[in-house]
């Protein structure tokens, strides 16, 4: 759902915001929603932020705690092959998953919320699904289309 929404905006709503939200600028337009949930699908996979380096061209700017936006607008196909490597990383997370990985204390964030690695990843599928919900919505309401 999240790469059908991603694939199919056109280029004119690229940078469509979703919602009206004047106090941050720029963090509710749909290549930034889309980049969020990849990210931190991204980061959530890893299994520890300690080390954490998400590929070129994508940067920590989404950790600030000020709220920084990244450097620049990032295009589809970026995105595209984020997802597509996010993609893989999670087969593989679940493939080779252990009970001893998955009952793995995991903290997040500032939060320093504990729970296991299998809670995160299950709080990991419905933040991206949340996402994409969000992703397709938008096209549906904006250009009549709904993205599988």
């Amino acid at each position: 759902m999240l790469g059908g929404s991603i694939r199919d905006c056109p280029e004119g709503l690229w940078r469509g915001s979703l919602w009206d939200d004047r106090s941050l600028p720029g963090f509710s337009e749909f290549w930034y929603v889309a980049y969020h949930a990849l990210f931190w699908l991204d980061l959530y996979l890893s299994g520890s932020g300690d080390g954490f380096v998400p590929p070129a061209p994508f940067t920590l700017d989404e950790l600030d705690p000020a709220g920084a936006l990244p450097p620049k607008v990032y295009t589809r196909e970026e995105l595209e092959r984020y997802l597509a490597l996010s993609a893989e990383k999670c087969r593989l997370t679940f493939k080779n998953l252990t009970d001893e990985q998955a009952s793995r204390a995991y903290e997040i964030g500032s939060r320093r919320q504990k729970m296991s690695f299998a809670e995160l990843l299950i709080y990991n599928m419905g933040h991206v699904r949340e996402h994409a919900a969000q992703l397709s919505m938008f096209l549906g309401q904006e250009h009549g289309l709904a993205s599988t």
